[in-house]
């Protein structure tokens, strides 16, 4: 089997921020997930580095788009990779391949009738780079996201029948209610579309900074039908072959609420235009909010998730992001709420069990798992457990997936002080409840641990190496079963999986971006 997970492509008008992270690590925990099942994955993030946003910041900064590009990608690259993400292919919207690949699909609607000449009149903001409708406008002429004044723009360029798509689209609502989830988000998009669509334009007369219209070299594509092609074409090129038969038409894509109509009207409707399979899923999770406020670019009020990561590490950013926010829902964050976390639950709660239960195999049975059945207690607590956490991945309830997980952890934890081994060990008579005590734990760390290590890859790893499991990046998850593996593995102590940061003495600093 495959997999495809997307995330949004990222502005580069500006450096990488919470909110991306955010989104990058729950394809990842979905990618690594699936990896762990057996399936063949593709994960895809990456770059949107054309359009006007991108062009006016390169302006005041005194650079080119192609400058100010180049310079800001590296930053989220690196995001990429200290977030510990296993994406398969990093896009950027000015890869040659991926500009050929937007006019070749941009020329064959044009071709087939379903782009026309026009004129546009209305309301703009730039730095959504969106044209609004009148349902759209905030108290008169504001956008309703970054709360700036609209630009009137009028203008020739050429439009996209989206109108046509409009039954189509309220079928596909119909029959396919999963098609965009959560809920609330498939209620908004259904009444975008049912209040009827407008023809979109998909090309702009008077910028440079963009993919040239093959059909007339004086516009370039408006960005957002560059941008959203960027999932298609990457499976052109992005391995060093075409593998769209494999992977096509992706599993899930997420994004951020802002960016619904793009992806829940516009994509599918050109996608049907293309006469290509839709994806089979959709998620919009909602937004990380301080004081309130969503983070933003334009807002200021942002986590830097490189200073997190310097503070916490990186699993406790990965980590607190599913926990604190149930995903799918707008959620508040702070860096208190952050230090609590790390240290009631990942320093508490798991970095304890794992140190404790290797301690006392070390101590009470000279290092190796102790031969005995398991628990029958536990075999009840953790029955079914491989199977809950991967129906509710399957429907990106990522928060969900990981309660159902960290019950286990604070169970095995209860369990530690009901049988105290400790006091078995003083107990010649004890032995075999010792023998079966710790191999419970043992056996309980195990699971828990292969089912963490989407979430936290690196303690999740230390741990299974600790209890003497193989190294995997995807441990798999045919034997996460309680009691799958018997005894005699050597363990080995290490040193505590996240150590006690008893406070944060200064927040980590803000930075405008959104």
């Amino acid at each position: 089997m495959s997999f495809y997970v997307t995330t949004p492509i990222y502005y580069v008008n500006a450096q990488p921020h919470l909110g991306h992270a955010y989104t990058t690590i729950a394809a990842d925990i979905l990618a690594r997930h699936r990896r762990q099942r057996g399936e063949e994955v593709f994960f895809l993030t990456g770059t949107d580095e054309h359009g006007e946003p991108v062009a006016q910041v390169a302006e005041r900064e005194g650079v080119s788009p192609a400058e100010l590009a180049d310079r800001n990608v590296v930053h989220f690259k690196r995001m990429v990779e200290a977030l510990n993400c296993t994406n398969d292919f990093f896009i950027r919207t000015t890869d040659s391949e991926h500009e050929a690949g937007v006019q070749r699909f941009m020329q064959g609607l044009y071709d087939r009738g379903e782009i026309y000449e026009g004129t546009y009149e209305g309301w703009y903001c730039p730095n959504c780079a969106d044209f609004k409708t009148d349902q759209e406008i905030l108290d008169g002429n504001l956008c309703p996201i970054h709360r700036i004044p609209l630009e009137w723009v009028k203008e020739d360029n050429y439009f996209f029948k989206l109108s046509a798509y409009q039954e189509r689209l309220e079928r596909l609502y119909a029959e396919r209610p999963g098609f965009i989830a959560p809920g609330i988000r498939y209620n908004e998009a259904l009444s975008f579309i049912t209040g009827g669509l407008q023809d979109v334009s998909v090309s702009r007369p008077n910028l440079e900074w963009g993919v040239t219209v093959p059909w007339d070299t004086n516009q370039v594509f408006y960005v957002w039908f560059d941008a959203l092609l960027n999932y298609y074409t990457a499976l052109e090129y992005g391995t060093g072959e075409d593998v769209r038969d494999r992977f096509w038409p992706p599993d899930v894509q997420i994004i951020g609420k802002d960016i619904l109509k793009f992806h829940a009207v516009f994509w599918p409707a050109m996608l049907m235009a293309g006469e290509l399979e839709l994806p089979e899923q959709i998620f919009i999770h909602g937004f990380l909010l301080m004081q309130g406020e969503k983070m933003s670019k334009t807002l200021g009020n942002v986590l830097d998730p490189f200073l997190v990561i310097d503070l916490f590490g990186v699993d406790a950013l990965r980590y607190y992001c599913f926990r604190e926010v149930s995903f799918g829902q707008d959620g508040s964050i702070s860096t208190e709420g952050f230090e609590a976390r790390y240290n009631t639950e990942l320093a508490n709660d798991y970095g304890n069990l794992a140190s404790r239960t290797i301690a006392m195999i070390d101590r009470y049975r000279g290092g190796t798992v102790p031969e005995a059945a398991p628990p029958a207690e536990l075999m009840e607590d953790f029955a079914g457990l491989r199977e809950t956490v991967a129906a509710h991945l399957d429907k990106v309830e990522l928060s969900f997936a990981l309660e159902e997980i960290w019950k286990r952890v604070r169970r095995l934890n209860q369990f530690v002080e009901q049988r105290a081994p400790w006091n078995l060990a003083k107990d010649d008579g004890s032995a075999a409840l010792l023998d079966e005590t710790l191999y419970g734990l043992a056996e309980g760390l195990r699971v828990v641990s292969v089912l963490l290590h989407a979430y936290i890859p690196d303690a999740a790893g230390k741990a299974l190496a600790a209890l003497g499991v193989a190294p995997a990046d995807a441990p798999p998850l045919d034997d996460v079963e309680f009691g799958a593996r018997p005894g005699g593995s050597e363990v080995e102590r290490i040193p505590p999986l996240f150590p006690r940061i008893e406070a944060i003495e200064t927040a980590p600093s803000q930075t405008g971006a959104g």
